[in-house]
């Protein structure tokens, strides 16, 4: 990989994560792995889908119901864990003539003009509290919810700052609707690894990098994954044999999380990070190594279905980050609907200028 530029590797990392999400679109919060198969056409996915396309317009959402989660977006659009990191995108762009420590302060204003009109997304539940606490005037300090939800918005932060710290200061900043230490923790996490990754190393060798550093939560979800990708690549093991081995690999990371809604929740498909971490982490290590490694991760990660959005920021941005901007299909260059919005502002921050 040592052909790609340090640009091509930053391009790809936050492109690889808008891509991800955007194939994640169609089937996002459904969390029947052989439903999605079926719909489209017992294959993976090649091409980005409005929500619930193939499946009668909506997705099951365990604990939340049956739905179009994103009734304003069609194929080629993003989820709302693809619009939060064009958010921050459109805020560093307003700063890259001078560039400055991230404020989140000055970026919320932004976010509220974003959600008044036509967001489109699914407004998530730390999202509308966060929305309630600003308009009821509490400090930026004690914004958010304790959500131990995974959500990664900082992809546009590694053109912009050149240090490691920097971009994991952006990371959790971003993070401003969500306060739970694990849930911040996994965006540092990712930024900490797609920061190295850029820089040279191999995802595999950031990751277990990365983990050692942090706390015994990480580095024990990073093991999981590793030994599940073990499992699920040895020929000889009964998972390796099953057809859909990667769903069976991400829920067997989990544990039964009941909330008190409608269903218990499977919380290694689901939005919390004790799933959301290995389960990315899973799919970037299987495919780390392919060719086209990139684009079967992708793929792999949409089918499994669930929060598949919030793994594929983490999976695509790393990935990206490794394979550079030129593994992205051109299919999915040429239908995604702000590419050329987003490439005219990633092109003018300071790392790309």
């Amino acid at each position: 990989m040592n052909n790609i530029s340090k640009e091509e590797r930053i391009k790809g990392a936050f492109f690889g994560a808008i891509v991800a999400d955007a194939l994640c679109l169609g089937s996002h919060y459904e969390y029947d792995a052989q439903k999605i198969y079926k719909a489209y056409g017992n294959k993976p996915i090649e091409k980005f889908m409005s929500p619930g396309e193939m499946m009668g317009g909506q997705t099951h959402g365990i604990g939340w119901g049956e739905r179009n989660y994103h009734p304003g977006k069609k194929a080629g659009g993003t989820t709302d864990a693809g619009d939060y990191n064009i958010l921050v995108l459109e805020y560093l762009a307003s700063l890259s003539d001078s560039p400055r420590p991230f404020n989140v302060t000055n970026m919320i204003p932004h976010w509220m003009k974003r959600l008044e009109n036509g967001w489109g997304s699914w407004i998530c539940t730390m999202t509308k509290e966060t929305y309630g606490q600003v308009r009821q005037g509490v400090p930026v300090e004690r914004l958010g919810g304790i959500s131990n939800a995974m959500a990664i918005r900082h992809a546009a932060a590694h053109a912009y700052y050149d240090t490691e710290d920097e971009v994991v200061d952006v990371a959790r900043k971003s993070m401003f609707t969500h306060r739970d230490v694990h849930a911040l923790g996994g965006g540092e996490f990712f930024a900490r690894v797609t920061h190295r990754v850029i820089n040279g190393e191999m995802p595999s060798v950031a990751i277990e990098s990365v983990a050692l550093e942090m706390d015994d939560f990480f580095q024990d979800k990073v093991a999981q994954a590793m030994a599940k990708v073990k499992e699920a690549t040895d020929e000889s093991s009964a998972l390796s044999q099953e057809k859909f081995a990667d769903d069976l690999a991400i829920t067997s990371m989990a544990r039964l999380w009941d909330v008190g809604r409608s269903e218990p929740i499977k919380v290694g498909k689901a939005s919390p990070t004790e799933g959301t971490l290995p389960g990315a982490v899973y799919f970037i290590l299987k495919y780390e190594h392919e060719e086209d490694g990139l684009k079967k991760a992708l793929q792999a990660n949409t089918m499994v279905g669930g929060d598949n959005a919030s793994r594929a920021i983490a999976i695509g941005m790393v990935l990206g980050a490794y394979k550079g901007i030129n593994a992205i299909p051109l299919e999915w260059k040429e239908t995604l609907d702000e590419w050329d919005y987003c490439e005219e502002m990633l092109n003018g921050l300071p790392l790309l200028k």
